[in-house]
């Protein structure tokens, strides 16, 4: 059953290993440009998913919810503290680490294909849109890896836990992925991504991982007044 995000999390690795190996044969300028296509790219893909957006009252009060929520919380705290520790386990010198491991998960696990190939392999049991995601996360890895280093290679947990749990849920869940559901989803999801591109483009700091229970918020608000 969560084939499909097995083999995405394998090309993630993939990537990475390939990316970590020409990293340093990088020159920082050529690293700079890359990093700000990635930037742009980003607005592109959060701004055609948050589109999607139909009941503007859920989107809004499941974004200011949800960062109300994740602020209280304090995860972006918490994550960057563990990511700390992990980051001196791995004994390792890049000091982008954290940000690596936080913008590849973000954009891995966000994207309208990890949510829409997801629920296909738990409801219908068909792959094949994370397999397409597949070979696009390994190629992006390889950016990513080259830029930020090994932090990167470690969002394919954060990858098989969102993706697969989705996939579980949809296989054992499904009223919780009706069309409307999916599609408000979406749109947060894509709210989200956009912020993350502004962050890389240090347009605005964005505390992108406390708006995270959005994800939550919306699901409950679209289930109940979609």
């Amino acid at each position: 059953m969560l084939l499909g995000t097995l083999v995405n999390a394998a090309a993630i690795v993939g990537g990475s290993l390939i990316g970590l190996a020409i990293h340093e044969r990088f020159p920082e300028r050529v690293k700079t440009i890359v990093f700000q296509g990635m930037g742009i790219a980003t607005l592109v893909i959060g701004m055609q998913m948050a589109l999607r957006v139909e009941n503007i009252l859920v989107f809004i009060f499941s974004i200011l919810v949800g960062g109300v929520l994740g602020e209280w919380i304090g995860l972006e705290r918490i994550l960057n503290n563990f990511m700390n520790s992990v980051h001196g386990r791995f004994r390792s010198t890049d000091g982008k680490f954290t940000e690596g491991f936080v913008v590849a998960s973000l954009l891995f696990c966000l994207g309208s294909m990890a949510i829409i190939g997801a629920i296909n392999e738990g409801l219908n049991s068909d792959h094949t849109l994370l397999f397409t995601k597949a070979i696009l996360d390994g190629f992006a890895s390889i950016a990513f890896a080259s830029t930020y280093g090994v932090g990167v290679m470690l969002s394919a947990v954060p990858l098989l836990l969102y993706q697969g749990g989705i996939t579980l849920l949809a296989a054992h869940a499904r009223v919780l992925f009706s069309p409307v559901v999916v599609r408000e989803l979406t749109a947060v999801g894509g709210a989200l991504i956009l912020g993350l591109g502004f962050d890389l483009l240090e347009v605005k700091k964005i505390k992108v991982l406390n708006l995270l229970p959005s994800i939550v918020i919306v699901v409950i608000l679209a289930l109940l007044f979609g």
